[in-house]
């Protein structure tokens, strides 16, 4: 076993592989970058070395100064995590000529797998059924646009050195195809360096189900499934293991698939094999199709540990070390149903868009495993992925285990960024996914429903004024001396204008509006109006925050100051920090609402700004190329004028 490794990699995933090092009593190193100075990951390794800058391509995807770290601390072996430089083949011999040991597959083996194309045309070999498509290297407009005719549509664009839904696009009219052909190779281009796509029948009913794998280099084998079907654009959002309505038959022959993927390549290490399955029927052994393999650890592998007791990471290690595979394929077993759920920092209602924000509170559940990057007072980088943490269960039956993972969403509390908890919470609640119908189309389908904010009560408003007045745990904040009548207090918190009355420790009325709440303290927890509310007061500078049954995040307002004039309709503003892509609109050009103005990358992702209504653009305040914060003024139509009558 290594004595020492580094860990080229951030967030959560560094802080996971620094858990089982830890364990087994190897000591580590990270690299960090500027944005990454005092960061959760920094802070828990043995050692940690300072890289470059906050982009990545300054930084964590520098692989001279990763290696270059690695010798300097005496460390043997280098662990790529996931993303970055997990999957270059060139990183991986470079690593190796520095006569360091490469925590993951041979270069040869990530190049077989590499790209989707060439990954299809080998899986054929092998004997691993492929999903119908055009794979090859004409790369002509016209030539692409030809094969989506032939294979017919709806057909999907994919980036051949792609992954996490980044340079894909669903196109189901051939009038699109064009725009989003240009669109998929730019965003590929931008985020892989090869703008090579390729094209794919899309399927209808489709379930995204990967087998996990696991090899030594000379022989493999596989872990069960993993569901990945709740996507959004593309994207996982909750994995589950094993898959719901899976049958002994359809196992055993993805299995093997798997299996015969990974030994076909002498595979070493852990991967995953990608299938979509056509689900309209049922899951049948000759409805399943290659689609890629992650030629690295998987973002949702602790389902897989949950329900198999293994620890993939330590396995990563031994065999990395030089240990063969021990297990057989008859030594693994299943156990119980676990889930997996993204907890990211982005703003649900604007698109999901990505947020940044500093966590003024952050508390996880107990009973659940957290796997997070931050602490409270960390702030989420505009510069990486703003995931905030993996919520994971595990049960005895699948029912049992969304149980928990109901649960395990309600007790998480975030505050100081926007998240997508409470859209968590409701798709764990939804009663297709409740009952096992999942289908990668699923979150769109219920989209509206499921991002549906739920005003808040006058239970939530009232426990808000509490916060808002200093009586989150029923100190006397209105304490003091009165004569004939009870202490009064004026809040106003943003939609909420609310006097408190104090009628002693623990007991306070609450006039919000016409309304009354009485609220009582008893324990740690408040009634209001004769019935537990269940939640939580969390106050942060400028904001309270009610968790409970959900979460509502209040601003807190100061009525002395004055209200600053919000931007006109006739702005379009920069929604996060990020890079001017493109501009599509020019000064005097009229315009429609929904007709694109510009493209903003942000956090790996490209993001379409479009004009919010019809007018004539009065003026184009950014170029190609520019670097903009939130709220930066990009684009200004003219004024609306007033109709007359």
């Amino acid at each position: 076993m290594f004595t020492r490794i580094l860990i080229a990699n951030r967030g959560e995933i560094a802080c996971r592989i620094i858990d089982t090092a830890r364990k087994l009593g190897v000591a580590t190193v990270a690299v960090y970058s500027d944005a990454d100075a005092t960061a959760r990951h920094v802070a828990m390794a043995d050692e940690a070395i300072h890289i470059g800058g906050p982009a990545p391509k300054d930084s964590y995807l520098r692989g001279d100064a990763i290696i270059a770290a690695a010798r300097a601390a005496g460390a043997e072996a280098i662990h790529p995590g996931y993303g970055f430089l997990s999957e270059n083949p060139d990183f991986v011999e470079a690593v190796e000529r520095a006569g360091l040991v490469f925590i993951g597959p041979s270069a040869r083996a990530i190049r077989a797998m590499g790209l989707k194309d060439a990954a299809k045309a080998l899986m054929e070999e092998a004997g691993v059924p492929v999903v119908p498509g055009y794979h090859g290297q004409n790369q002509d407009p016209e030539r692409l646009a030809g094969a989506a005719d032939a294979i017919g549509y709806p057909v999907l664009i994919k980036a051949v050195a792609g992954g996490g839904g980044k340079g894909m696009r669903l196109v189901e009219r051939p009038g699109e195809f064009s725009e989003k052909l240009e669109s998929a190779q730019s965003e590929a281009r931008t985020a892989f360096g090869n703008p090579a796509v390729l094209i794919e029948k899309f399927v209808e009913k489709p379930r995204h189900i990967e087998v996990q794998v696991f090899g030594d280099g000379t022989r493999a084998v596989h872990l069960y499934e993993r569901d990945c079907s709740l996507q959004r654009r593309h994207q996982k959002v909750i994995e589950e293991a094993p898959a719901p309505g899976m049958t002994p038959e359809m196992r055993a022959a993805m299995g093997q698939a798997a299996v015969r993927a990974a030994e076909a390549i002498g595979y070493r290490g852990a991967g995953t094999v990608e299938f979509i399955v056509d689900a309209s029927d049922g899951l049948r052994p000759d409805r399943f199709w290659f689609m890629e393999m992650n030629t690295r650890l998987q973002v949702e592998h602790p389902v897989t540990e949950a329900v198999t007791g293994i620890d993939l990471v330590e396995w990563q290690l031994r065999v990395a070390s030089g240990e063969p595979l021990t297990s057989r394929q008859e030594d693994l077993r299943l156990d119980g149903h676990a889930f997996e759920a993204r907890l990211y920092a982005e703003d649900v209602p604007a698109g999901f868009l990505p947020a940044t924000g500093t966590l003024s509170h952050l508390r996880f559940p107990d009973g659940a495993r957290a796997d997070t990057g931050v602490r409270p007072g960390d702030t989420i980088s505009p510069w990486y992925d703003p995931m905030i943490a993996k919520i994971i269960v595990h049960g005895p039956t699948r029912a049992i285990a969304l149980s928990k993972l109901r649960a395990a969403l309600k007790d998480t509390e975030v505050a100081g960024s926007v998240t997508n908890l409470s859209f968590l919470g409701a798709l764990a609640r939804h009663p297709g996914f409740s009952a096992g119908v999942v289908d990668t189309g699923l979150i769109a389908r219920d989209l509206d429903a499921l991002t549906a904010a739920a005003a808040p009560d006058l239970a939530v408003r009232a426990l808000a004024a509490l916060g808002a007045g200093g009586l989150a745990g029923g100190g006397a904040a209105l304490s003091g001396f009165s004569i004939w009548a009870p202490l009064k207090r004026t809040v106003t918190l943003e939609g909420v204008d609310a006097v408190i009355e104090m009628h002693g420790p623990g007991n306070v009325r609450v006039a919000v509006g016409e309304e009354i709440a009485d609220c009582v303290l008893r324990g740690d927890m408040w009634w209001v109006n004769g019935r537990p509310s269940g939640a939580r007061i969390v106050r942060t500078p400028g904001r309270v925050s009610i968790f409970g049954p959900g979460a509502h995040h209040f601003d807190l307002i100061d009525p002395l100051a004055r209200e600053s004039a919000a931007a006109g309709g006739g702005l379009t503003l920069s929604p996060m920090p990020g890079l001017v892509k493109a501009v599509f609109v020019a000064a005097g050009q009229a315009v429609k609402a929904g007709d694109r103005l510009a493209v903003l990358e942000a956090m790996k992702m490209e993001h379409t700004l479009t004009a919010a209504r019809d007018g004539t653009v009065a003026e184009v305040l950014v170029a190609p190329g520019a670097q903009v914060e939130a709220g930066a003024a990009l684009v200004r139509l003219d004024e609306k004028e007033e109709e007359t009558s």
